[in-house]
């Protein structure tokens, strides 16, 4: 056990519940440590439903290859908590993630905070000692209430398509949603809006024109599309002829174009034509439509291909569905889907983008206590229409599969949960770096 662990399991008791939007606690605590949120690098903070990491990937690619020095807070992490924090480019080492909690929970004594919160406190101190010309930012839950929402004056705030997701905590409609994401905007900030729901646009609209702010929106003030191969950007100043994304799916050509129109923006001399070619090829997120080549990759069907995606909501599932079937145009092969979902996520509406495109489903378990049993996964997948058994784990639906007789080695896709995909990797043998 890594000596951060302890802390991290120290801070779990700190409040009864995982999520309590709120930054009156953030606030106290950060007053404490000496107000390190207001000594942050320029900061490019990003909110939405979807497509949060992947655009904040495109951003650090895209910077790191222009030569800047970039820090960058993400989450939740797959594997290990230090993913969530990169200095310079690099994974928070433990020792310094250590002094860095420690500071926090001193300063803390005890009072009531959620994880999130204290942790956050944390890197913001981490941030704030070590001098970097960017910090990109990704919101955790919402944005008006969101820990990270307060950073007063940013350089820049991205919204990414907003859809339904974490209903119970903000709201049941995807205009009530939209109106907390719109909450990271601030006056003076460039605002780069994505394409997504007309309602929602309308409310991040609305809440722009408040503060003042002339929004540039996806589909309206920059567009992007693929011709011959090749990934075409282009706005009212620039037109790029770009290699297409590292990352798979069209869904990935929109969160690269609102990295470009931000950097375009704000940063315009490290938003060359070469550093965004070089990020389109450098950039790397895990768990999003990633082959696994590993030790899982080894017990499947001989030829058959492995792939994880964390996607785990019905718009994640819809975009996932469509990358797989442009990919069975391609090259078809059999589909079966590993799944496993929270109890909460509307599994039916995630499954639902698969009828008609995957053959079976295998439904597993994941260690997660708010985890949907794998028998009420199988049989919701069975009123719909798919097929689908329990498997006790991964690797034995993996060796289920390999048992059979395919005229084809199968295309096997694992998804339903970020959850399930740490676990996968960590199966696998990936190594965050």
């Amino acid at each position: 056990m890594l000596p951060s662990d302890a802390y991290l399991a120290r801070f779990l008791a700190l409040h009864p519940k995982l999520i309590d939007l709120s930054l009156d606690r953030i606030a106290r605590l950060l007053a404490r440590l000496g107000h390190p949120e207001r000594r942050l690098p320029p900061v490019i903070h990003v909110a939405g439903t979807n497509g949060k990491g992947s655009t904040l990937a495109f951003l650090r690619a895209i910077l790191e290859a222009s030569g800047a020095r970039v820090h960058a807070y993400t989450s939740p992490h797959l594997v290990r908590f230090h993913e969530r924090i990169r200095l310079g480019g690099r994974l928070v080492d433990d020792n310094t993630l250590v002094a860095a909690l420690d500071r926090a929970e001193t300063a803390n004594a005890g009072d009531p905070i959620t994880f999130f919160e204290i942790t956050t406190a944390a890197a913001f101190e981490l941030f704030a000692a070590d001098p970097a010309d960017f910090l990109l930012l990704e919101v955790g839950l919402g944005g008006r209430f969101d820990t990270t929402n307060v950073v007063a004056h940013p350089l820049a705030t991205i919204i990414t398509p907003v859809s339904m997701d974490h209903r119970e905590f903000l709201g049941d409609d995807v205009a009530t949603i939209a109106g907390e994401k719109a909450g990271i905007l601030k006056r003076g900030a460039p605002a780069i809006l994505a394409e997504m729901d007309p309602a929602a646009l309308e409310v991040c609209r609305r809440q722009a024109a408040r503060l003042g702010i002339r929004p540039l929106v996806a589909g309206e003030d920059f567009h992007v599309h693929e011709e011959g191969g090749r990934l075409l950007f282009q706005s009212e100043r620039v037109m790029l002829d770009l290699p297409l994304p590292r990352l798979l799916g069209r869904h990935q050509f929109g969160n690269a174009a609102l990295a470009i129109a931000a950097l375009l923006a704000v940063a315009p001399e490290r938003a060359t034509q070469a550093a965004i070619e070089r990020g389109m090829q450098t950039v790397e997120w895990p768990a999003r439509f990633q082959r696994l080549t590993g030790r899982l990759a080894a017990r499947a069907p001989a030829g058959a291909e492995l792939w994880l995606d964390g996607g785990h909501n019905a718009d994640g599932a819809r975009v996932l569905a469509e990358t797989v079937a442009a990919l069975e145009e391609r090259a078809p092969k059999p589909l079966v889907l590993i799944a496993a979902t929270m109890a909460r996520k509307d599994a039916e509406a995630m499954l639902r983008p698969f009828l008609g495109l995957a053959q079976e489903m295998l439904a597993v378990p994941v260690e997660q206590e708010a985890a949907r049993p794998p028998g009420e996964l199988a049989a919701l997948a069975r009123r719909l229409g798919l097929p689908a058994v329990e498997a006790g784990s991964v690797e034995a639906a993996l060796h289920y599969l390999a048992a059979r007789a395919w005229p084809a080695p199968p295309r096997i896709l694992i998804m339903g949960s970020l959850y399930l995909a740490g676990e996968v990797l960590t199966a696998d043998g990936w190594v965050p770096s």
